[in-house]
């Protein structure tokens, strides 16, 4: 990443820390998603098996002759006597979206309050304190479950509630931390998302396979209390107030984003904020992402279930493993849009309009050619996972941009972001349960994912022609009285150490040669 850099850094091991910290909110957060469909009773038949009979297509898993078929990827699920289910629920699809949706009802309101309870109190407290309590709830799932459907939905309600401030949250601890030019590849940390959500679906299989489905949330909770205990000893806010970090790494790293950085405790520019044209175009751009993401992450088990009638072990495996390469590409393409910055191959905004067209653009016409699948169940599996990994651009996309705007408010931007783009979450799931209830048809999920083919097309277009990452005026305001670039220029050497005394008085009384470039 540059100068600055030991052979294990602080960076590095924030970044670890920050990774594993996102896997465990999504494993928390989704965990439902792959459970719900072993807590209800199944189907006797997969609908897409029916219909592509009767279109004249082999049933999936067998062709024309009713003899097995090889070339699918996965077995279907077994049909097992309905007195095999005395543990199961009777929910329809409306009941089941209820589940699922309820997570992102109050999910909304946090999310701006997350990033100005980071400017107070720090990412390390607000962060961890959303994970480790929705961690605790998960503990009270199973019991809440078996007394009633809306028990649970109460217990994810305040899940989402608790778990909303750690998104934006995040966002202060990264303008403190990492520097402009090492961005887009700390974000990809984020994505540590993926890669929970691809450990979370088999292994959620797998335990409610063996041990049934209340086993499930047991073990995630416990996955998230342990991750809270190395992020208590090991994370700190800043680089000022991490007791192990290296003069050359502080130094480096406050060299680099003393321009942008203001007061802890200045002003919030509400105004400048609510009427900032760049702001709304990114937040647009961002809906379109997490409407498409969403709708792949939390549908795709229930439709390959309910549609192509796989099992609980099948659809773990096939759902766990577009996160994974989610995450792949998200680390390569940051790499990638990292090296363009610094080596001035494309602006800064052009970077980020090149992300945006990947993570959402093309996430829309492979989500379009999902759709089209159809009753050929293989296709249906390539474009759910190319869809999905394309969406691992976002960290370099409207992640970044967030913090490109404001670094002094990049917590509160992506707040602000989350406030109106988190309704995704829950209208989603909302629209599938209306489509589809007691109507499992392939025409249905085709229309499921064509909305959210439309969204993410839409969202695209509107950041390429409109949009814009360079760092607002409101950013610092107390910026406004800088001396012209030309003349910082020329400052002799004894003036910038003056100057890097002034913005860092803990090193000001170091040996000369500590504070020299």
């Amino acid at each position: 990443m540059g100068k600055g850099r030991d052979f294990i850094s602080c960076r590095d091991v924030l970044w670890y820390l920050v990774f594993s910290g996102f896997a465990v909110n999504y494993i928390l957060r989704i965990n439902l998603n792959l459970v719900i469909v072993g807590m209800v009773v199944p189907r006797e038949k997969p609908v897409a098996a029916a219909q592509c009979a009767l279109q004249g297509e082999p049933e999936f898993g067998r062709n024309s002759s009713g003899t097995s078929n090889t070339t699918s990827l996965l077995p279907p699920a077994p049909i097992l006597p309905k007195d095999t289910y005395e543990d199961r629920f009777t929910w329809n699809e409306y009941e089941q979206g209820l589940a699922l949706g309820a997570y992102y009802w109050l999910h909304w309101t946090t999310q701006l309050p997350g990033g100005l309870l980071a400017r107070k109190y720090g990412t390390k407290l607000v962060f961890g304190f959303a994970n480790i309590f929705t961690a605790i709830l998960g503990l009270l799932i199973p019991i809440a479950t078996r007394y009633h459907l809306y028990a649970l939905v109460f217990i994810r309600v305040l899940q989402g509630l608790v778990a909303g401030v750690a998104w934006p949250s995040m966002h202060d601890m990264t303008s403190k931390w990492i520097p402009p030019d090492e961005r887009s590849k700390f974000v990809s940390a984020y994505l540590g998302s993926s890669v929970g959500a691809a450990v979370t679906y088999p292994l959620c299989a797998a335990c409610v396979h063996w041990f049934g489905w209340d086993s499930a949330f047991y073990v995630t909770s416990l996955v998230g209390i342990a991750w809270y205990c190395f992020w208590a000893l090991l994370a700190f806010d800043s680089p000022q107030q991490h007791p192990r970090i290296s003069s050359s790494e502080k130094k480096y790293i406050l060299e680099r984003i003393s321009g942008s950085l203001g007061e802890k405790d200045s002003k919030v520019p509400w105004k400048d904020i609510l009427t900032s044209g760049p702001l709304w175009i990114t937040i647009a751009s961002h809906w379109g992402g997490v409407w498409g993401f969403l709708t792949l992450m939390t549908q795709a088990p229930s439709y390959f279930n309910f549609v192509h009638g796989w099992n609980i072990n099948s659809t773990g495996i096939l759902s766990g493993l577009p996160h994974v390469l989610r995450m792949a590409f998200s680390y390569a393409f940051s790499i990638l849009s990292d090296w363009l910055l610094r080596t001035k191959r494309m602006s800064r905004t052009n970077v980020r309009k090149l992300a945006t067209f990947v993570c959402t653009g093309l996430q829309g016409i492979l989500t379009v050619a999902l759709a089209m699948s159809g009753c050929h169940p293989n296709l249906a599996i390539i474009f759910m996972m190319a869809g999905t990994a394309v969406n691992g651009a976002v960290s370099a996309g409207t992640l970044a941009i967030f913090v490109d705007l404001s670094p002094n408010y990049a917590s509160v931007l992506l707040g602000f972001a989350g406030l109106v783009t988190v309704g995704a979450g829950f209208i989603s799931p909302l629209v599938v349960g209306l489509l589809t209830n007691n109507n499992q048809t392939i025409g249905q999920w085709r229309l499921v994912f064509v909305i959210s083919a439309v969204n993410l097309i839409v969202s695209c277009l509107i950041y390429i022609f409109f949009g814009s990452s360079d760092e607002q005026e409101w950013n610092n305001p107390s910026s406004t009285g800088r001396e012209p670039e030309e003349l910082t220029k020329v400052k002799s050497k004894s003036e910038e150490n003056a100057d890097v005394e002034e913005k860092f008085p803990m090193i000001a009384h170091r040996p000369e040669k500590e504070v020299r470039r």
